[in-house]
């Protein structure tokens, strides 16, 4: 009795963290902040706020939101997909390659997890790496984790902290005079009907390679379509200004049930914390590294810095980069090809997301 009522106060106390560092370090507070005080609602003695048996608000929200029908992940990557513009993209289709190296720090983790734990938590935890709540929240989900909480805090979190992780890591693993080179951006025209098929072939072409990333491209697409199509403007506003802020401070009352202090306070959640780290430090070094590569043939070279936008944190990651960039050479205005490549990390992330559905679901 008394250590559940230490679980509990020490989960409240977490729950007081998470709402400070939301209102008063701006990280992440339109999750953090609901998450905070879900955390807090749970862990108070006597709560049944969270139990399925009296019917309670933040069980129904779960239930319906997260572990059956999903509706809450699903309906985000609708006003994601409205916010996101895959002109710089399509202007330089070559960035999509940078996603994809983006993405190796997934499975990285997920081999070294699986020494550790069972391979449907492994995979779980590897999926921390794409920068990508919604994702993140639907592996794990289906995949049947013992470990949904934690994931997702720590995914949410360490989103948060791109800021300050990845300029550590670039620096690391890039030269100055890497960092010096200089890109120059000359955007080929996009016509719109060339943006309008994007989202359609985009969802088609994910479907065949991973059936499990449907449901996530296909939000992601749509929600893109009702941006570029030019004939919803309202509706694309409601979706990026309303839809997509609305779910996630839903989406982070909704994880509340599972962050009671006997279920989180385990060994395994600091794991977690350590391969999440993990995670996004190898995305990071999979995409610079990918650049250094092609380097190697290429004539005109590419600035590695822009391998660091391949994960899906977006638009957070790109501001990293151009800022790299900016200090290794004023001159050097790395943010139209940095957008392209995080973009493309968010296609990538879905899609890594579903063949890691397709092989071990």
């Amino acid at each position: 009795m008394k250590l559940d009522f230490f679980y509990s106060a020490l989960m409240m106390a977490v729950g007081g963290i998470l709402i400070y560092l939301a209102i008063k370090k701006k990280m992440e507070p339109t999750l953090l902040l609901p998450m905070g005080f879900g955390a807090i609602l749970v862990n108070i003695p006597g709560s049944m706020i969270a139990s399925s048996e009296a019917h309670g608000i933040l069980a129904w929200l779960y239930e319906i939101g997260i572990n059956n029908a999903e509706v809450f992940p699903l309906l985000l990557f609708i006003g994601i997909g409205a916010m996101i513009d895959f002109g710089p993209l399509l202007s330089k289709p070559w960035l999509i390659f940078i996603g994809a190296a983006g993405q190796g720090g997934i499975f990285i983790t997920m081999i070294i997890a699986s020494l550790f734990f069972p391979i449907n938590d492994a995979a779980s935890i590897g999926i921390i790496g794409a920068a990508d709540g919604p994702t993140a929240i639907l592996v794990s989900m289906r995949l049947h984790s013992s470990f949904i909480a934690p994931i997702l805090i720590v995914a949410y979190c360490y989103m948060a902290l791109v800021p300050i992780i990845q300029p550590i890591v670039l620096r690391l693993v890039t030269t100055q005079k890497e960092r010096e080179i200089e890109m120059h951006y000359k955007p080929n025209g996009v016509s719109q009907t060339t943006r309008i098929l994007f989202p359609i072939i985009v969802t088609v072409v994910s479907g065949l390679i991973a059936p499990d990333s449907i449901s996530l491209v296909g939000m992601l697409m749509f929600g893109n379509l009702i941006r570029e199509c030019k004939v919803l403007g309202s509706l694309q506003r409601a979706a990026e200004n309303i839809l997509s802020p609305l779910i996630t401070r839903l989406l982070g009352l909704a994880i509340a049930p599972k962050m009671s202090g006997a279920e989180l306070l385990r060994w395994e959640s600091l794991m977690i914390i350590s391969f999440g780290l993990l995670a996004f430090t190898f995305d990071t070094i999979c995409g610079v590294l990918f650049i250094k590569v092609a380097n190697l043939f290429l004539k005109q070279k590419v600035n590695p810095l822009i391998g660091g936008a391949g994960i899906s944190s977006f638009p957070m990651s790109s501001r990293v980069v151009q800022s790299e960039g900016l200090k290794a050479n004023k001159q050097n205005h790395l943010l139209p090809f940095a957008l392209g490549a995080n973009v493309s990390g968010q296609i990538a992330s879905v899609i890594a997301g579903g063949l890691i559905l397709r092989f071990f679901s």
